[in-house]
């Protein structure tokens, strides 16, 4: 007993200082902005040392190049805005986030998450609202708003405890965000910063959104699996059985005119995908590489975005008008317009990072950092599969004290994927490994923005429960999606399987 209490006094002092830490933290804006002046003072300071390296692959010289000179000034005052425009997660996410929005706005991921759970067998309705919480990922905020309280609220309708139901949605929403079953808002973003990052190395690189499709397609049926484990041999049975006063309420079932507006949509999709697969699939297809009848490095592949635009757009524009919720083009604009208000941090945000990455690829800094830190993990011998588990490690230590993904990535990135490529890896690899860590922890740390909502819903069954109940409750989520996650990465490595289109494991 004495053994137990001082396990649990120093969990939960470690659980204050990463509080505490995290706390301290600047804005992730402010935080790019102070990277961009370092990255301008380093090169100043590597400058007056002679910092240099010779490149591996051409043999040449590469020496840092001072951003605080005459021509480095001269280098940032005109280049601060093209900067920002030329950064390709900008592009990718508004132009994503119209089809997104109009999708949202419409009600089609209300009516699609309450489908997939109302209609699933009750055995199978642990799993299914793990499964909704995957697909929640498509939408900006539609997981962590609509489908954790609703899982809530039908483990208790079921009479089960609605804390499990909280878990479960929780374990899918954040836990499970790095996979998906379809190519998700998420995708775009990290593969810009990705491509920002490799261009460090090869110029003419370039990442899709769907570089990492294979393996995270793959993902989600492993985070529905032990997600449902969890749950159900874990997580329900510590917290026995719920004796709240809370009344029970009366869910929402699907109208007949939601139901013909989500079959619709549903149809919309399939002619959608027979008319992209008749532009890519036949010799003839207009997609394909005019030049040589490539598929990968095709037309296709190269827009994308536009693609995942159109597969959010048209369902939600035929749903709308099923149902009555889009009567007009002034209705459309509206729910696109909602969904871009909600980018203002993000923009800011990439502002200031466009900044940091642009300043470390210009200075020269991310290839002499790379170059050498590729030499001293070859010289330590740590490359291979413990290479990988190990960054999966620190990616997820990171996500302890810094939630946004995008943010860290932009951090890291610039760092590892050049350092990566250099020993031999495809930056799909070293973004899928990110992936992992980045998700695993996002159930146990308070840094995470959306966790003070989570205390808040779990707070209507009993007002006592706070940040350690839902830490301890999502603890065994986190471990043991690291656990086969993980593995499910090193088998992935083993049989050499691509993890995506054009996402190879190794460089050529």
């Amino acid at each position: 007993m004495k053994i137990k209490s001082i396990v649990s006094k120093l969990f939960n002092k470690s659980l204050d200082v990463i509080e505490i830490v995290g706390n301290k933290l600047p804005h992730p804006a402010t935080l790019f902005g102070i990277l961009a002046v370092l990255v301008a003072i380093l090169s100043w300071f590597g400058t007056i040392l002679g910092w240099s390296v010779v490149h591996p692959s051409t043999q040449q010289i590469i020496n840092v190049k001072n951003l605080l000179d005459a021509d480095g000034i001269r280098w940032i005052y005109t280049n601060v805005t093209a900067n920002f425009v030329n950064f390709p997660p900008l592009g990718y996410v508004l132009a994503v986030m119209i089809g997104i929005g109009l999708a949202e706005g419409s009600g089609l991921f209300d009516t699609l998450i309450r489908a997939l759970v109302f209609k699933s067998p009750k055995k199978l309705i642990t799993a299914s609202i793990v499964f909704a919480g995957i697909l929640s990922h498509l939408a900006s905020e539609a997981g962590y708003v609509i489908l954790i309280p609703l899982g809530a609220t039908i483990f208790y309708a079921l009479g089960r405890h609605p804390m499990a139901g909280l878990a479960a949605a929780f374990c899918g929403v954040s836990g499970g965000f790095g996979a998906n079953f379809l190519i998700g808002s998420v995708d775009p973003i990290l593969a810009g910063l990705s491509q920002s990052a490799a261009q460090i190395i090869d110029p003419e690189i370039k990442i899709s959104a769907a570089v990492n499709f294979y393996f995270m397609f793959v993902s989600a049926f492993i985070i529905v699996i032990v997600g449902t484990w969890v749950t159900e041999k874990i997580v329900e049975p510590r917290l026995k059985k719920y004796e709240g006063n809370v009344s029970s309420v009366n869910l929402d079932e699907i109208t007949p005119l939601e139901k013909k507006g989500l079959l619709w949509a549903i149809l919309s999709i399939i002619i959608l995908s027979v008319l992209f697969t008749l532009t890519i699939v036949p010799e003839w297809g207009i997609f394909r590489n005019p030049e040589n009848n490539d598929v990968l490095h095709s037309p296709f592949f190269d827009g994308i975005i536009t693609g995942i635009l159109l597969f959010f757009f048209i369902p939600g524009l035929v749903y709308g008008l099923i149902t009555g919720n889009i009567k007009s083009d002034k209705d459309v604009m509206k729910h696109i317009i909602k969904s871009m208000s909600t980018l203002a941090t993000y923009i800011v945000l990439v502002f200031f990072a466009a900044q940091f990455v642009y300043f470390f690829k210009n200075s020269n800094l991310g290839l002499i950092l790379a170059i050498n830190g590729a030499e001293f993990l070859k010289n330590i011998e740590l490359t291979g599969i413990p290479l990988i588990v190990a960054f999966v490690i620190l990616s997820a230590f990171i996500n302890m004290f810094m939630g946004s993904a995008s943010a860290k990535w932009a951090i890291m990135a610039p760092v590892f994927i050049p350092m990566f490529m250099i020993l031999g890896y495809h930056p799909a690899l070293t973004q899928a490994a990110f992936r992992i860590g980045d998700s695993v922890t996002n159930l146990i740390t308070p840094m995470m923005s959306y966790f003070a909502l989570i205390v808040a819903f779990a707070q209507k069954y009993d007002e006592k429960y706070g940040i350690g109940t839902i830490i301890s409750t999502m603890l065994p989520y986190t471990i043991f999606f690291t656990i086969f996650w993980t593995i499910l990465l090193v088998i992935w490595i083993v049989l050499g399987l691509p993890l995506g289109p054009d996402g190879p494991l190794y460089l050529k």
